[in-house]
């Protein structure tokens, strides 16, 4: 694709983490921990804090096209949902530099960006707002958004008083419908019903066919090869592969040690209930 068609471009990436308790005192416990601390470095004999930085991402380097999904894959603690957050500027890098053309809607969690006191109408207009959409253009989208959700009953209730489940629901609808040009979800869908969650996962196949781009963090490695075309994958804050899905998947499966244990079958079966040659078991 030409480079006009980049919506993210992501330039030598870096968070870290300081490892321990910050500010978890009274101020006169914090000068006291202070003080020793200042006078150590004025006579030079202060000890470097390496052992306690945590790297989260070190050096990620990668772009994401206009109308492509993007599956971001790994093990837990890999660095996906910091990646994410950077993304949707809820955390800031340490280094490196990121370009977003767009408007971006995230779901990173259960209930992202609502307030639960007001209900569910007034959270998708609130949402709206903040996407810098319009009153007239959010009542367009509302219906569709409300049908979507399949919690019209109780779209004037305060959402502090939603289950997890209902809260996923409405939330996915108010990103997926409102104008983002780009769309990021993570592991959040996973909360929902196996039919819902197919339900979301056709309505961003449908984004990306409008030249909207998804970004979508899951475990759920069948979900990921359904809806994504390319994947990356990421391993203790670094950047393993990115390529075509079915080529990152492997990949991460090969190198995992999720992979437990495999059985071979017999060629012929041995009841009249289950048949077949091969089976893997793998720890999800």
């Amino acid at each position: 694709m030409p480079k006009t068609d980049t919506v993210i471009e992501i330039c030598g990436l870096s968070k870290k983490y300081r490892l321990g308790q910050i500010n978890s005192g009274t101020f006169k416990e914090e000068v006291l921990k202070f003080w020793p601390k200042l006078q150590n470095s004025k006579t030079g004999s202060i000890e470097s804090n390496n052992d306690n930085e945590f790297w989260a991402l070190k050096d990620i380097n990668f772009t994401v096209d206009k109308g492509e999904v993007l599956g971001i894959i790994g093990r837990n603690g890999a660095g996906k949902s910091t990646l994410l957050k950077i993304l949707s500027r809820i955390t800031s890098p340490t280094e490196g530099k990121i370009k977003i053309n767009g408007k971006l809607a995230s779901l990173l969690e259960v209930g992202t960006g609502f307030h639960p006191e007001l209900t569910g109408r007034e959270n998708i207009f609130l949402n709206g707002s903040i996407l810098g959409m319009k009153k007239v253009d959010i009542q367009k989208q509302f219906d569709e958004i409300v049908n979507f959700s399949g919690i019209e009953k109780f779209i004037d209730t305060p959402v502090k008083r939603y289950s997890s489940g209902m809260y996923v629901r409405l939330a996915f609808a108010v990103a997926a419908h409102l104008e983002s040009e780009i769309l990021i979800v993570d592991e959040v869908l996973a909360v929902g019903d196996q039919s819902f969650q197919d339900k979301c996962i056709g309505k961003m196949q449908s984004v990306s066919k409008s030249g909207r781009t998804v970004l979508f963090v899951s475990h759920n490695l069948h979900s990921v090869k359904k809806l994504c075309s390319i994947a990356l994958l990421l391993e203790n804050g670094k950047k393993i592969i990115q390529g075509d899905v079915h080529t990152v998947i492997s990949e991460y499966l090969k190198n995992s040690n999720n992979y437990s244990s495999e059985i071979n079958l017999p060629n012929s079966p041995s009841n009249n209930f289950i048949y077949g040659t091969k089976l893997s078991f793998f720890d999800k």
